[in-house]
């Protein structure tokens, strides 16, 4: 009997059981019988960053056109695109009613399912899971593998060793340890010569060298509504001032090509229009009238609209002499250079770039150099936004995975 061990109980593991236990009526591909398909997870249970990531309202798609979406995906926008064409937005809105729970799409193109919680299509699916006969196995962290081929887990018990006839890897990527993604898997496959490149942080918060002062008076303050431009990247929404940063929707947007210019740079700044849908020469006009009396920050709010944090940051990031310039202050506050120290810890970000290389793959997501190993979701070297653009990924190479192993399973057969 054919066995498929499969390590790592998120989206991607769990998507590469179903499509493995699934019918043979409803296969492409060769047959293969008597297929054994079990789970291992280091965790206590299954699907904890899935629920974790769900516990603000489950954001598991997006329903913008398939090539704008396949565009979130940037450099590897082509290796996800071929996997998205096989199972994408649709089919998995699909799938999720197949588990009886119904899905919406929000004012903002994401997409839900009803009741907001990942928490009863989990269990909906792991019930599903366990009656198509997938064995499931907790507090199983994988040590790589014995010489004779075999996989090694740590368990309570010690250790115990798993031979399998295919393999499907789902670890995660490095972000969020705790809930067992944490990157431990990255020298077990470096030392098989597996190409891995060096996970990042990704969808992260900054840090930004505020003075005492700005820190203590707007520390979790929001700034909106605003646009955000770096290298030739622009999006318009909301951040939060953290007392050593900034975090939010539209800084973790704008992470990768951050972090990128500080690593290749040695600096980076997030550029800053305060006023959407002011032009400058209005600003300056207004901001050249007579203040009287005014304070600079009445005289901000009445001829500009900027109050509160987004007078705060034009007072902590520009000289004296700026602010009382009306041309210098209208033009700052439509690009305001923000400068950037560092991205937040690893283990802070939402998720990771890097991981094992597509190249290393063929085009089921088999590892070339270790026939019968295949790769899925995060931990693969490709990132997206927030959105319901990494779960999808992770759906998807998980199916492709899934698919691969059992027609390379039958090809064998």
């Amino acid at each position: 009997m054919p066995r498929v061990a499969i390590v790592g109980g998120g989206p991607a593991g769990l998507m590469a059981a179903e499509r493995l236990a699934a019918t043979t009526e409803t296969m492409a591909g060769p047959r293969v019988d008597g297929l054994e398909v079990a789970v291992f997870d280091a965790m206590p249970s299954f699907g904890r960053k899935f629920l974790m990531a769900g516990k603000g309202g489950m954001n598991i798609t997006h329903g913008e056109p398939l090539a704008d979406f396949v565009g979130r995906y940037g450099d590897r926008q082509a290796d996800i695109g071929r996997l998205l064409d096989r199972f994408g937005p649709q089919q998995l809105r699909e799938w999720i009613c197949g588990l009886g729970i119904a899905t919406f799409v929000g004012s903002s193109g994401r997409v839900f399912p009803t009741g907001m919680k990942a928490a009863p299509l989990l269990r909906a699916w792991l019930h599903r899971l366990r009656g198509q006969g997938v064995h499931f196995h907790v507090r199983h962290r994988w040590q790589g593998w014995a010489a004779d081929g075999a996989l090694r887990f740590a368990t309570p018990q010690g250790e115990r060793q798993v031979a399998a006839d295919a393999v499907i890897l789902a670890l995660g990527g490095g972000s969020w340890a705790r809930l067992g993604s944490d990157g431990a898997w990255v020298p077990l496959l470096a030392e098989r010569g597996i190409p891995v490149e060096p996970l990042k942080p990704a969808n992260c918060g900054f840090d930004v060298a505020w003075t005492a002062h700005f820190s203590e008076r707007f520390a979790g303050e929001p700034v909106k509504p605003v646009i955000a431009s770096v290298a030739g990247w622009r999006r318009q929404g909301e951040f939060n001032i953290t007392a050593g940063g900034i975090e939010g929707g539209l800084v973790y947007a704008l992470a990768a090509p951050l972090r990128d210019a500080l690593a290749t740079d040695g600096r980076a700044e997030l550029h800053l229009d305060l006023a959407p849908g002011r032009t400058q020469a209005s600003l300056a006009a207004d901001l050249a009238r007579p203040r009287g009396h005014d304070s600079l920050a009445s005289h901000l709010r009445r001829r500009a609209g900027i109050t509160g944090v987004k007078a705060g940051l034009l007072r902590e990031l520009l000289p004296p002499e700026t602010l009382t310039a009306s041309d210098c202050l209208a033009a700052a506050i439509k690009d305001l250079p923000l400068p950037v120290n560092a991205p937040r810890p690893i283990d802070e970000a939402i998720s990771t770039a890097g991981g094992v290389a597509f190249e290393a793959l063929d085009e089921h997501l088999m590892l070339r150099d270790l026939p019968g190993v295949f790769c899925a979701g995060e931990m693969l070297d490709w990132e997206a936004p927030t959105g319901g653009y990494l779960l999808t990924a992770c759906f998807a190479t998980g199916h492709a995975a899934g698919q691969g192993a059992r027609t390379w399973l039958g090809r064998r057969s």
